[in-house]
């Protein structure tokens, strides 16, 4: 019986051991040694976008982690308009089209000067007519003889701006990777420093393990987009005008406000009120510039928010809406059943597809594209676990997403009618899957057809923006970039627009 009792003692002590410092699931230790994706995407970006962004990272770093990021408010135009827009007027929005206007007179009647006192002064007027704008905006909704008039919602101190000044795009000649090296100057932008962070050297390079200095190689030469002896000069011209459509109506709130719109509700034709998307995504839609009688493609539309917004502009004489699986298209279903269905004539105007974008044949057809790629979606792998392409078995995936981003991009310039504009964009703060893959596709076109392609450089035309958008030129060649702020918490955002002259 001792023998027995002796034995149990012993094994109640063991369990009691591994209890203690046992690896189970659930203890503490392991929870506090387990990385998620969003651990792996976070340390990703620190290593890359340290090195790209420099002392801007932290604070866009910073702005990527809150979890609520900022939205603006599309009005529905088959709705009910006044309604909605006197509604979320109430609410302290403005229509951005207004905030527009009103910066780029003021910056037409005192253009830039070198003098910083001056700017700084410029600056502190044109809060002034905003906020003045703002006081008669929101007056309109309340009685004339209203006892204590409400005030502008303007409380935003001065903040810095970013360090790297705009510059504005200049004209690039791209040249081969494979030729005489002591003839050309490197571009550094597209070389991989021995300092640079590991992962995002995975950019780069399909490697499991760095050895040294030969496994650091340029982009370019991965991806096999270059020919020996093929140059190139791409032509940039300069865009000053931001074109707002006259139905197409987006509310926003100003900068350090962070109130959020009400859900949106159903108006009297049975579809929802306005549509809310991250504010940086309207950017791509305003760069097409869009004019009664197009032909738009929505290259990679779900879930639909951009298509949306075009539709709203009512000029599009054709719609369509692609992507290349079932649920995504299901997505861009809803979304249209949700805001156009059974309203005008869009039933033969308006087309949802299921194709891959990089083999569209539809040549001549349209005369505006959107591709608005599959990225790394870097705020979204910050915060969600599912489906995140940071995870181990999404690697190669991951590694691919240039050479995809390219294919797409080069077929839209394919198919693009002459004189037709494709814009470029995605939510990466990444200079491969920007500016990086906008110079693989340019080279295709040059390489493969007889297509002479512009570059806009739409820093001026974006400049009234500027008290919304913190656009960085950090090493941009070709398109622009809006990056995530404290005070405006939306984004990124990259987009370039091209335009095909013959």
């Amino acid at each position: 019986m001792t023998r027995l009792f002796n034995r149990q003692a012993i094994k109640d002590l063991a369990k009691m051991q591994v209890a203690r410092y046992g690896n189970k699931a659930d203890h503490w230790s392991v929870i506090k040694k387990k990385k998620t994706h969003m651990d792996k995407a976070l340390k990703h970006f620190d290593e890359f976008y340290g090195d790209v962004y420099g002392k801007s990272w932290e604070s866009i770093r910073t702005a990527l982690l809150i979890e609520e990021h900022k939205y603006m408010a599309v009005v529905n135009s088959f709705s009910d308009i006044d309604r909605i827009k006197s509604e979320l007027e109430s609410h302290g929005a403005m229509n951005l089209k207004t905030i527009y206007e009103i910066y780029k007179e003021h910056i037409d009647e005192n253009p830039p000067k070198a003098n910083k006192t001056k700017n700084k002064q410029t600056k502190n007027r044109i809060k002034s007519l905003i906020s003045d704008a703002e006081v008669s905006t929101v007056q309109s909704h309340y009685p004339i003889d209203y006892v204590s008039p409400p005030i502008s919602l303007s409380t935003s101190n001065e903040t810095e701006d970013i360090v790297i000044e705009n510059q504005g795009l200049q004209p690039v000649e791209m040249k081969p990777i494979e030729s005489d090296l002591n003839k050309i100057a490197l571009d550094e932008n597209r070389i991989i420093q021995p300092n640079a962070g590991l992962s995002g050297l995975y950019e780069f390079v399909p490697a499991t393990k760095i050895k040294g200095m030969e496994d650091w190689v340029l982009e370019s030469q991965h991806y096999g987009y270059y020919k020996e002896g093929a140059n190139v000069l791409v032509n940039i011209e300069k865009e000053v005008l931001l074109t707002f459509p006259q139905y197409l109506n987006i509310y926003t709130f100003e900068e350090n406000n962070g109130s959020r719109f009400p859900s949106p509700k159903k108006g009297s034709t049975g579809v929802l009120d306005y549509y809310l998307l991250d504010g940086a995504s309207v950017l791509p839609v305003l760069a097409l510039d869009l004019q009664p009688g197009d032909a738009v493609l929505d290259m990679c539309a779900a879930p639909g928010g951009k298509t949306l917004s075009i539709l709203q502009t009512l000029m599009p004489n054709i719609m369509t809406a692609n992507d290349i699986q079932k649920s995504r298209v299901n997505r861009i279903n809803k979304v249209i059943n949700q805001y156009v269905a059974g309203i005008g004539q869009w039933e033969n105007r308006l087309c949802v597809t299921e194709q891959d974008a990089r083999f569209i044949d539809d040549k001549d057809i349209y005369n505006k594209i959107l591709v608005d790629v599959p990225c790394t979606t870097d705020r979204y792998v910050l915060h969600s676990e599912e489906n995140n392409i940071f995870k181990p078995q999404r690697i190669q995936e991951r590694l691919k997403i240039p050479e995809l981003q390219a294919a797409i991009l080069t077929n839209a310039l394919k198919i693009i009618s002459v004189g037709g504009t494709v814009v470029y964009s995605t939510c990466s703060l990444s200079p491969i899957q920007n500016d990086g893959v906008v110079s693989m596709a340019l080279k295709k076109i040059w390489e493969e057809t007889n297509s002479i392609l512009i570059v806009k450089d739409m820093s001026e035309a974006l400049s009234p923006l500027k008290c919304l958008y913190k656009f960085g030129n950090f090493g941009l060649k070709y398109g622009h970039i809006a990056i995530p702020t404290l005070q405006n918490n939306w984004g990124p955002m990259y987009f370039c627009k091209i335009v095909r002259t013959r």
